[in-house]
């Protein structure tokens, strides 16, 4: 077993959600205590990841969107447009590096590089192998109705 590999140990630890403020911390880029250590893991790997990351950018992105819209001297039009674009660059250029980020944050909660994506790219692949397992059953219950009708 490589050093990235999934270990089993790392799924047994306790998933313990942070405190509200804690995560807060934690969606601005903190490091989260020890205890919430397998949370972080599930938190960037499980089914929602995805969402997960977006929301924790929007979280960050709030700040400067609520500083655009209160302190610049221009019309609300303007303001809003401003935040807008901003958010929209932001979001591009966290979706872009959103493996890598979720990775950064397991590796600060002091897990090996690669493991995030190890264990997301294992389900994907046991989520696939069902998949085919599945339209394989499929397929074989229509030859057998098919070879059936044929009287063979």
């Amino acid at each position: 077993m490589t050093e990235n590999a999934p270990r089993a140990d790392w799924s047994d630890e306790p998933v313990i959600r942070p405190a509200p403020h804690r995560w807060l911390w934690y969606a601005f880029g903190g490091r989260l205590p020890a205890r919430n250590r397998g949370w972080v893991l599930h938190d960037t790997t499980t089914r929602s990841w995805g969402y997960r990351h977006v929301a924790r950018s929007l979280v960050q992105m709030s700040v400067p969107v609520l500083l655009v819209m209160t302190l610049l001297p221009a019309d609300l039009g303007l303001r809003a447009a401003a935040a807008g674009g901003g958010v929209f660059l932001g979001l591009l250029f966290s979706l872009a590096y959103m493996p890598e980020t979720t990775e950064h944050r397991v590796v600060k909660a002091g897990y090996p590089a690669g493991l995030a994506t190890a264990i997301r790219d294992r389900a994907g692949t046991a989520k696939q192998d069902r998949e085919t397992e599945r339209k394989h059953a499929a397929a074989a219950k229509r030859a057998a109705r098919y070879q059936k009708r044929m009287g063979g």
